[in-house]
């Protein structure tokens, strides 16, 4: 009894020992374990951190990236404006100097009307001098005729002569008149009815989801302002006004029209 009472004992004894030992090497684990938690904690916040920076890294060169876009637009339209101002100043030149020709052309034809208006009127100044002058002639021949016949009738004894009458013709000359044209009635102005707003897609971001058109302020969008992509008379989706410049805007869209969107697209602004 006393000798298997002394070999467990010994045996109590190792087993606690091992018992210490587990114990000790478990707690050393624990304690290892919370540190690498602890540090993957701080790796994770370190990671979140750098994420959140990142995020705003890339919003600030996405917000860049519009402005940079939208300026180039400006000054693609701006050149496009001087362009077109230059054009339309040439043709005004063209025109300028198309009506000077015309209305030196109608001078000429003015001076021509004139010169033979004044041929006519100096045709007229001699018609009128020649039946002057013939009218002079046959009043001279007339008095003389009238003469002759008093001479006759003083030397006849006896002899009634009748009284001769002596016609003579007057030249008139006569304008002819002419009557102006009536002017050719007024075209009757016929109202069409107004269409909405309308721009055209120059720029398509995918990466960013946003389109740029080339509508601004100057033609009165607001930013939240609604316009349709139209394909015809279809409506593909809906664009909203992020960004507003004064010859060009900037919308963005949802991921539907991503793979639908493209340059050159007409924009129409909802009522």
């Amino acid at each position: 009894m006393n000798r298997k009472g002394g070999i467990s004992l010994p045996i109590l004894i190792g087993l606690v020992i091992i018992s210490l030992v587990f114990a000790t090497g478990a707690f050393y684990l624990y304690q290892k374990e919370n540190a690498k938690n602890a540090q993957l904690q701080d790796q994770i916040e370190e990671l979140n951190t750098k994420q959140k920076f990142t995020e705003n890294q890339l919003s600030d060169a996405k917000k860049l990236a519009t402005d940079l876009q939208l300026k180039l637009q400006e000054s693609k339209a701006q050149i496009e404006t001087l362009t077109s101002d230059l054009s339309q100043e040439k043709l005004t030149r063209l025109e300028i100097s198309s009506k000077f020709d015309q209305m030196s052309a109608d001078l000429d034809q003015q001076k021509l009307l004139r010169q033979d208006l004044e041929n006519r009127l100096s045709q007229s100044e001699s018609n009128a001098k020649i039946i002057k002058d013939q009218l002079k002639v046959i009043n001279q021949e007339k008095s003389d005729l009238q003469l002759k016949i008093k001479n006759l009738e003083e030397g006849s004894a006896g002899v009634e002569l009748g009284k001769v009458v002596v016609n003579t013709d007057k030249a008139a000359a006569g304008a002819s008149t002419k009557k102006p044209a009536l002017p050719a009635p007024a075209k009757i102005a016929t109202l069409t009815p107004v269409k909405p707003l309308e721009g055209k897609i120059s720029v398509v971001n995918k990466e960013y989801n946003f389109a740029v058109f080339n509508l601004g302020s100057r033609d009165g969008i607001l930013l939240g302002d609604k316009f349709s992509l139209m394909r015809g008379t279809k409506v593909m989706g809906t664009l909203t006004v992020e960004k507003v410049h004064d010859s060009m805007s900037a919308a963005g869209f949802g991921a539907e029209l991503k793979d639908i969107i493209r340059e050159n697209d007409v924009v129409q602004k909802v009522k």
